[in-house]
């Protein structure tokens, strides 16, 4: 599946190139690569010490950080261009607190990948998580919001908001929402301080997607 969202978001043809970024929830690393590759500065941030561990290891010459989203972090002051939260928004207990956090932090653009519901309406949908499990939500409850729920959170901090038009190829992304498949559902959000013109955006909550 990793191998399906970098190719997805390099289909999006944003100006990430030479930027700073700050990744968010990054886990063992597995997707700072996109960036590093592209020229950035990255500052990578994860909420577990023992996956901190592991990617430092892995990736001696990146600066990180140990950041739990689901705290308020009132003391954090780090900023970057370009923000980047694939696979983290929905392991939080606090998800509309951690979007504010990375909107103080973003001088340009969050890139945003999450489980959602695939329900209309605005809800949050908290969920119970494994704590003991790396990859699950540190404080054991997670959530499933809703698309409208991003659009709103979202637009509380960001002039522009767009979803994508294009899904990864891979079965957690549907491509028709009106009839989803079973199991975890996920989408692709932009949040931006200036106007993005891309073909590839838009600012609706689109129910039929292409594939990319």
């Amino acid at each position: 599946m990793n191998a399906r969202r970098l190719e997805h978001l390099a289909s999006l043809e944003l100006p990430v190139a030479e930027r700073s970024v700050l990744e968010v929830g990054a886990g063992i690393g597995d997707l700072t690569s996109f960036f590093l590759n592209r020229g950035c500065s990255v500052l990578v941030t994860e909420g577990r010490r023992e996956n901190l561990r592991v990617l430092r290891q892995r990736l001696p010459e990146v600066e990180s950080e140990l950041l739990d989203l689901n705290q308020s972090n009132e003391g954090w002051r780090r900023t970057a261009d370009i923000v980047f939260c694939y696979g983290t928004l929905y392991h939080l207990e606090h998800p509309a607190r951690a979007l504010a956090l990375l909107a103080r932090c973003c001088t340009g653009m969050l890139l945003l990948e999450t489980c959602v519901s695939p329900h209309e309406g605005i809800a949050q949908n908290p969920v119970p998580e494994a704590a003991e499990s790396p990859t699950q939500a540190v404080s054991g409850t997670g959530c499933r919001p809703t698309r409208a729920w991003l659009r709103q959170e979202l637009g509380r901090h960001f002039q522009h908001v767009y979803f994508t038009r294009t899904q990864p190829w891979h079965e957690q992304f549907p491509s028709d929402w009106s009839n989803p498949p079973p199991g975890l559902t996920r989408a692709v959000a932009v949040a931006s301080r200036e106007s993005l013109e891309s073909a590839k955006l838009t600012t609706e909550i689109p129910m039929l997607q292409e594939r990319h």
